[in-house]
């Protein structure tokens, strides 16, 4: 099996990628935002449309609906659940269908109409079993998490807030992002508490916004618009033994996230080392701390120590979330991280540009853990 994977290496590409903006769009529908997204990647991509015959639909109520709204008649759907683990999922699963031959050009359209529908992720509008105990959001779940973490390893939230904090920096040089304003780890300390040891500048932002992907196969890529952004890369390991609390792990998913990330650097040639930039998500701040430790990028326990001083930040060792992350962009559930893990190869960042940028990681840290190593073609 390993080598089937790796001789996958590099077989498929990214062509083209768009995205809306990101805000409160009461008047669209989510196929609305999902339209405009897919005209941007097909611009992107010089594609016409008739050339796409795969299509994945994420957090979109009905895939056939999609289809008739873009005018498309695939030989291959598929119909992602709403979680935010699934955008890693729907990559490798239109990279399989992509070599296999069941498409030619698979469509990713991720939408999220949840601002202005006024969607709670948790509380009262998910009673489950653990409610009396506090696990009524997610939020709930990654602060027990992150208080674990700190009993254990001596973890600060003055090491937590360099996550909020960089990931804010990089934001102010993102034209599509919502959150601008400057943020000091003394104002992420002062902020309100929401899930204590969590405050408010640790959550994502939840938007209306839609993202788009478009993936066929390198061969084809050669002769397109864009230079092909390479998927050299996957691995995933699922956590459902021990996933009666839904969203917690109490070994923060370490062991999927470390096997998830050999199983792409192996496939891939590479290390942590050889990173140049990480799109890590963060639906919470603990995240990515989790992350870094489960990647191999530091020690297990050490990744508040290796974030201080602003290792994640644009000129740091690991430039992290460059387009400001679910905590300062918008919380596109990881699609919009995938979407600038190839901007970044392709050099069209601007300000927020990570200079030579060769390699670049994708995770989800979560009960279905994926990472996806990006290379420039």
């Amino acid at each position: 099996m390993a080598d089937a994977l790796r001789a996958l290496r590099n077989q498929i590409a990214v062509v083209g990628v768009g995205n809306t903006q990101y805000g409160s769009f009461p008047d669209i529908s989510d196929y609305g935002l999902g339209a405009q997204a897919f005209r941007a990647a097909i611009d992107d991509g010089g594609l016409d449309k008739n050339q796409i015959d795969g299509l994945v639909c994420c957090r979109i109520p009905y895939y056939g609906r999609m289809g008739e709204i873009l005018g498309l008649d695939p030989r291959w759907t598929l119909q992602m659940p709403p979680h935010g683990r699934m955008s890693g999922i729907s990559i490798v699963e239109a990279a399989l269908a992509l070599q296999t031959g069941a498409a030619n050009y698979v469509a990713l359209i991720y939408a999220n109409i949840g601002r202005s529908r006024r969607v709670n992720y948790g509380g009262e509008d998910s009673a489950a079993f653990w409610d009396p105990w506090g696990f009524t959001s997610p939020g709930a779940a990654h602060a027990l998490m992150f208080r674990m973490h700190m009993e254990r390893y001596g973890t600060t939230t003055r090491q937590l807030a360099e996550v909020s904090v960089a990931f804010r920096k990089h934001a102010m040089l993102q034209p599509d992002a919502v959150m601008k304003s400057p943020m000091t780890i003394d104002d992420h300390e002062a902020s309100r508490p929401i899930v204590e040891p969590l405050r408010l500048f640790d959550y994502c932002l939840i938007n209306d916004g839609a993202v788009c992907l478009i993936l066929t196969t390198a061969d084809r890529a050669r002769d397109l618009k864009k230079p092909p952004v390479l998927i050299s890369g996957f691995g995933g390991r699922d956590a459902f033994k021990r996933g009666s609390i839904p969203n917690f792990d109490p070994d923060f998913w370490y062991a999927e996230t470390r096997d998830a990330g050999e199983q792409a650097y192996s496939m891939a040639g590479v290390g942590p080392s050889d990173i140049d930039a990480l799109m890590c998500y963060d639906n919470f701040s603990p995240t990515v701390l989790f992350s870094l430790e489960g990647l191999g990028f530091c020690k297990r326990g050490e990744s508040g120590a290796y974030v201080e001083g602003g290792t994640l930040q644009l000129g740091g060792k690991l430039p992290t979330n460059t387009d400001g992350g679910h905590l300062s962009n918008s919380y596109m559930q990881g699609w919009a991280l995938n979407v600038e893990a190839v901007r970044q190869l392709r050099g069209e960042c601007g300000e927020r540009q990570v200079p030579d940028c060769e390699i670049v990681q994708y995770v989800a840290t979560a009960p279905c853990t994926r990472s996806i190593i990006y290379t420039r073609g």
